[in-house]
C-alpha cells in the first residue's frame, strides 16, 4: 500500500539543489592572466556528447551552463551533466566552485562519471601547480577503468611535466591504443592553448609526424606556462 506520508526529495534533487548554491556561492574566479607557480594544466574532461558538450568545447560557456542546469533540473540522477557544469566554472578560473561540483560527483556518481571527474580534479590540481596531487586523482581515475584512454592521456601529459619521457610516452601510446579514431582526445576541452599544443605534440611524436611534434614544441617553448615550455624544451633538445 503507498505511503499517505509527505513526499519526499530524492538525494539525487537535493544533491542538485545543494552543488548548484554552493557554486554560486564559491564563483570567485582566478585571474587568467596570474597563474600560480609551478602551474601546468592539463586538458578538461567532458563527461557527455551532443550540443552541450559542443557548446563547452566553442568557448559559449553560458549558453551550455544554462542548458547543463536545465538538464539536471529535468534529471538530478545525470551526474555526467553536473560534471560538465563543473568543468564550465573550471574553464572560466571558478575553481572553488568547480571542486564543488566535482567532489559530489565523486561522491555519487556511477563509476565512468567518477572518473571523469577525478581527471578534471587532476586538472584543477595541475592548474594550481599541486603535481602530486593531480597525479594521486589521475592514478585513482584510471585505476576505475583502464580500458578507457582519458586518463592515459592525462597521465601522459602529467609524466611529461615532470620529466619522465619514458613514461609519458608509453602512457599516450595506450590511450591511442584504446582510442582508435581519437574520438576521446577529440572530447576535451582546453581552458588554455597550451594544452592542446601539448597533447598534440605528444601525439604527433607517437604517431611520426615529426613536423608537427616539433612545430607544436615550439610553440609550447614560448608559452605562458614554464613548467610546459620546459618540458618542451626537453623534446627540442632530443631527450
Amino acid at each position: 500500500m503507498a505511503s499517505c506520508g509527505p513526499h519526499r526529495a530524492s538525494p539525487a534533487r537535493l544533491l542538485f539543489a545543494a552543488a548548484i548554491t554552493l557554486a554560486f556561492a564559491g564563483c570567485g574566479g582566478t585571474d587568467p592572466q596570474q597563474q600560480p607557480e609551478g602551474a601546468a594544466p592539463l586538458a578538461v574532461t567532458l563527461d557527455s556528447r551532443g550540443a552541450n558538450a559542443d557548446r563547452v568545447r566553442s568557448g559559449d560557456l553560458s549558453s551550455a551552463r544554462a542548458a547543463l542546469e536545465a538538464s539536471l533540473a529535468a534529471d538530478p540522477d545525470r551526474l555526467s551533466a553536473l560534471n560538465d557544469l563543473g568543468a564550465t566554472y573550471l574553464l572560466e578560473g571558478h575553481r572553488d566552485a568547480a571542486r564543488r561540483l566535482l567532489d559530489e560527483v565523486v561522491a555519487q556518481g556511477n563509476p565512468r562519471e567518477q572518473q571523469a571527474a577525478l581527471l578534471n580534479l587532476g586538472e584543477l590540481y595541475a592548474m594550481d601547480g599541486y603535481l602530486d596531487a593531480a597525479l594521486a586523482y589521475i592514478e585513482t581515475a584510471r585505476s576505475i577503468d583502464r580500458n578507457r584512454p582519458e586518463p592515459w592521456y592525462a597521465l601522459g601529459l602529467l609524466l611529461d611535466v615532470r620529466g619522465d619521457l619514458a613514461g609519458a610516452r608509453g602512457a599516450v601510446r595506450t590511450a591511442l591504443r584504446l582510442d582508435e579514431g581519437g574520438a576521446a582526445r577529440a572530447a576535451f576541452a582546453y581552458a588554455y592553448p597550451e594544452e592542446r599544443a601539448h597533447l598534440e605534440a605528444l601525439v604527433a611524436e607517437q604517431t611520426g609526424d615529426r613536423a608537427l611534434a616539433v612545430a607544436r614544441w615550439r610553440e609550447l617553448a614560448q608559452g605562458r606556462f614554464a613548467p610546459l615550455a620546459e618540458a618542451a624544451e626537453r623534446h627540442l633538445a632530443g631527450e
